[in-house]
């Protein structure tokens, strides 16, 4: 079975994007130590798992090339597949991405139990919010950025679920940002 990772970046009071999606509040530039520890992470992936709305800015954003980001994290995101969950969509309008839609928990489980490496998910907000409320991830990697923003959209949105977290580590870097990797206790 596939490891499935959530890798966000977060304020320290919770929220991955402000009321309006704003992101002016990340830490930057990353210092070599997150760099490393990002590199880390992502080596035994295989696949990238986006809601609709992210994929619609992320996957031509990596296309472009992003100012800043080295080309061996460019060819990666454009290379690595990705599925992109939608209800929406019946296609894919990007080269290397496809279309799953259906019930999450049925959609999720059968990409787990596929051969391949382990899988992420940068979000979005819903996406994010309704693996973690239905249980679906193994593992939580929250970059806690420096900064509070006191509203917006939450890494762990009202739900109505009660869930138990284990922390595996946390590790704070030269730039201020501090990881912590978690794991949902299973009963």
């Amino acid at each position: 079975m596939r490891t499935f990772k959530l890798q966000v970046q977060t304020t320290v009071d919770g929220y991955m994007a402000g009321p309006n999606g704003e992101m002016d509040w990340m830490t930057f530039p990353w210092t070599d130590d997150i760099n490393a520890y990002i590199e880390a992470l992502t080596e035994p992936v295989d696949c990238i798992v986006l809601g609709r709305k992210l994929a619609e800015g992320f996957i031509p954003a990596w296309e472009a090339g992003p100012e800043g980001e080295s080309q061996e994290s460019i060819d990666w995101m454009n290379k690595t597949p990705k599925v992109v969950i939608s209800d929406t969509l019946a296609e894919s309008p990007w080269e290397n991405a496809v279309v799953a839609g259906g019930d999450l928990t049925e959609t999720v489980n059968r990409l787990k139990a596929q051969p391949g490496g382990d899988m992420i998910t940068y979000g979005g907000g819903t996406l994010a919010s309704s693996l973690i409320a239905q249980g679906l991830l193994d593992e939580l990697h929250l970059f806690v950025n420096p900064t509070a923003i006191g509203a917006g959209m939450p890494v762990f949105a009202n739900r109505g679920v009660y869930q138990r977290l284990h922390l595996v580590a946390a590790r704070p870097f030269d730039c201020g940002i501090t990881a912590l990797h978690f794991e949902p206790k299973r009963p």
